[in-house]
């Protein structure tokens, strides 16, 4: 079969790679002219190392719990994994080399135009991100979109060590702040109109002067495609967790569910479904009602709690 990827970030580069290694005529096609995802904050739980053991040398620090700071209590949440500190891009590229070697023919700055679909009639797999041409091809409608702003400065060395994150809840989201070696990021996850502006305050109040500030939509809410030759994956179909926005587990939990029934996109899709539907559902209900609690009960709330790092149940 000749298969074509659009979009080569990591799920899709994952895909190409796997495929290749099954035997199958793999094609990935990205608009951009270099790799690398830039605006992500890099933390992934130790689930990453399954699906690319060769990602143990980009590991920058490892993160066992978080604190988050309701105006009135903080709460300390362990993780039943702990999550690893990388660069996103380094990683990226890491996948782009593992797809190359593997035999993927990659096109950079290519858009996947009418001409081209013509020579790819088998399958098609979008995973060209939050705002997916794919997706909109197919007319299906956009998942919520968060918009996610980070920047770094400079930190005492002491930070190379450090074993958690710290997390501000925003009236949709969050503001984040994670060390990263030798410096520390801080970011926000909040709704498009809202984003710049509370996290503007919020580094004005704490007298913070950022570096590298760097922006990227992130969207939220499981889409299939219902088609039995064009499907969508990660970023594309809306896999993110409602939680905290981290998109990578879950984008390659689902592109394994699409190699396991490979090439049968419906049956992928219905396990999609099975698989995520209930997870978001339980996942966005659980976070209202700890923001409802934290912002106006916070005294209910235990101080402690222990979650799963991908998953929540």
């Amino acid at each position: 079969m000749r298969v074509a990827i659009i979009g080569a970030g990591i799920t899709g580069l994952y895909l190409a790679w796997k495929l290749v290694e099954r035997g199958e005529d793999i094609t990935v096609f990205e608009k951009r002219e270099k790799i690398g995802k830039e605006a992500c904050s890099g933390l992934f739980s130790d689930r990453i190392l399954e699906f690319i053991p060769q990602s143990r040398n980009l590991i920058q620090n490892k993160i066992d719990y978080t604190l988050i700071h309701f105006p009135q209590k903080t709460l300390k949440v362990r993780f039943s994994r702990p999550f690893l500190v990388m660069e996103h891009s380094e990683l990226d590229h890491l996948v782009f080399d593992l797809a190359q070697k593997s035999g993927a023919k990659i096109v950079l700055k290519s858009d996947f135009n009418a001409s081209l679909k013509s020579d790819f009639n088998d399958l098609l797999i979008g995973c060209d991100g939050a705002l997916s041409q794919t997706r909109r091809d197919l007319r299906l409608k956009d998942p919520e979109f968060y918009l996610g702003i980070q920047g770094t400065c400079p930190e005492p060395r002491r930070g190379i060590d450090s074993n958690h994150v710290e997390t501000w809840p925003t009236k949709s989201g969050f503001i984040w702040k994670i060390p990263r070696g030798g410096e520390t990021e801080y970011g926000i996850m909040e709704k498009p109109e809202t984003a710049k502006a509370a996290f503007e305050e919020f580094l004005e109040k704490n007298k913070l002067n950022l570096e590298g500030i760097k922006s990227a939509l992130i969207p939220q809410g499981l889409i299939v495609s219902k088609n039995p030759t064009i499907t969508l994956c990660g970023d594309a179909a809306g896999l993110t967790k409602p939680w905290s926005g981290g998109g990578v587990i879950w984008g390659l939990t689902a592109a394994d569910l699409l190699l396991k029934n490979f090439p049968d996109f419906i049956r992928y899709e219905k396990e999609l479904k099975s698989l995520f539907s209930p997870k978001i559902r339980i996942s966005k209900l659980a976070k209202k009602l700890v923001y409802f609690f934290g912002f106006n009960f916070p005294w209910l709330l235990p101080k402690n709690y222990k979650i799963e790092s991908d998953f929540l149940i």
